[in-house]
């Protein structure tokens, strides 16, 4: 048998995107040995384009903040809201935890090479092309097998694998832990677009969400860059695409034409980029850690694009399991499900109730409704800027219920 290149290294990041970045930048200010392996070669285009502000905590703890501020990202200080003739806008300067009151709004080919690159000048190695094939975590140390694009493999040794693959979702398809989402298959359709929007009522600072006049579990995003482009998408149940145009563009600008508030907003844009589709994005997985391993970001789970929370959870993951690891690797004796992941779940978990309760309408009785109470709406703000984690506000310590509670007073005026 011929002899097998091997390596052996600390800790192997899988993917390079924020979850990864992050990580790896944290455990090497440790003083830790860190790999990044990245399928693909950046930049490259990704979805996920509008940053909440709890992002920023993670940026600055991994010492990217003053590169991701001078990058020339548009700025971001809220979430706006609109369905027919209702609008409502939050700022994330106004909040309950008095968290960053701002934060970006990103073309990802651009900001997540710049986290890669971030990371390598803090003495990361990446290594971009290269793929896992196989992994084996029933050894002492995990083995990953590792296929580069001239074809040739070799096999790195490590004392822990963080698996921050996003979508790719490396060690869930190779370890058989996938689980099924309790999340309707939805698809999502999008494009950018040269927008020249001149609307009075647009505000380009914030992203804005579009709820569909007649069927309000179909929604759209609106989110403008800095450089006069914006990106455009529609978000809708596998039935509601039923009977429509297999042209993306013209599906989506289908779409659009059913909705005047947004037809409006972008009624000078030009279209010059064909749209794209993703679809049943929503995943789950058994377990969150395993011995020798952790899964970060969207490996592990994605709920829903509707509150652009996916990179929030995806750095907060990061920074929680290098925290986590760093200890282990000192040598100190460490609970994975108890520091990392039951701490971790009970933020998603508090995404999941708001996301679940926008398709059913309920939190958008909220979002709708006119007047109502400052601190509550600061709460809520709170939420939308990212900080589900923090069980000092109500609306986190309590989701389900408090949504329930406050839904049925506003579902009375939101007609």
């Amino acid at each position: 048998m011929p002899t097998v290149e091997m390596e052996r290294r600390q800790v192997v990041v899988i993917g390079a995107g924020p979850s990864g970045a992050i990580a790896a930048a944290l455990l090497k200010r440790k003083g830790h040995d860190v790999l990044m392996i990245e399928r693909q070669h950046f930049p490259r285009f990704s979805i996920g384009e509008s940053l909440l502000s709890h992002c920023l905590d993670f940026v600055e703890e991994a010492g990217m903040l003053e590169a991701v501020n001078a990058a020339g990202f548009q700025l971001k200080n809220g979430a706006a809201f609109a369905w027919g003739e209702h609008y409502s806008a939050f700022d994330f300067g106004d909040t309950f935890g008095n968290g960053k009151p701002t934060t970006f709004q990103v073309q990802r080919a651009d900001f997540d090479k710049l986290l890669a690159d971030q990371a390598a000048l803090q003495g990361v190695e990446v290594r971009y092309g290269e793929a896992i094939v196989s992994a084996d975590f029933t050894l002492a140390r995990p083995q990953l097998d590792v296929l580069r694009e001239d074809g040739s493999q070799y096999r790195v040794e490590a004392d822990y694998v963080l698996d921050a693959s996003g979508y790719g979702r490396v060690l869930p398809r190779l370890l058989d832990l996938e689980a099924p989402s309790n999340f309707p298959v939805r698809q999502a359709v999008f494009t950018h677009v040269e927008d020249h929007i001149d609307h009075p009522a647009f505000e380009r600072e914030k992203i804005l969400i579009t709820t569909h006049p007649i069927h309000r579990d179909i929604w759209f995003w609106t989110i403008p860059f800095s450089n006069g482009r914006c990106s455009v998408g529609v978000v809708a149940a596998a039935e509601h695409f039923a009977g429509r145009t297999e042209n993306l563009d013209d599906c989506l600008r289908g779409f659009i034409a059913e909705t005047p508030s947004l037809s409006g907003v972008l009624n000078n844009a030009v279209w010059d980029t064909p749209a794209r589709t993703i679809g049943g994005y929503s995943a789950n997985v058994k377990t969150l850690h395993g011995p020798g391993f952790a899964l970060l970001g969207n490996a592990a789970e994605f709920l829903d694009p509707v509150f652009s929370s996916g990179v929030t959870i995806a750095m907060r993951s990061a920074s929680m399991a290098a925290a986590v690891l760093h200890r282990q690797l000192q040598g100190e004796s460490v609970d994975w499900q108890t520091e990392f992941a039951a701490p971790l779940k009970r933020g998603v978990d508090t995404f999941r109730c708001y996301v679940e309760g926008w398709y059913a309408g309920t939190f958008q009785d909220v979002i709708y409704h006119e007047g109502g109470s400052p601190d509550i709406r600061r709460m809520i703000s709170s939420i939308l800027a990212g900080y589900a984690w923090d069980e000092r506000n109500p609306f986190v310590a309590e989701p389900r219920r408090r949504l329930r509670m406050l839904s049925e007073l506003c579902a009375r005026d939101v007609t």
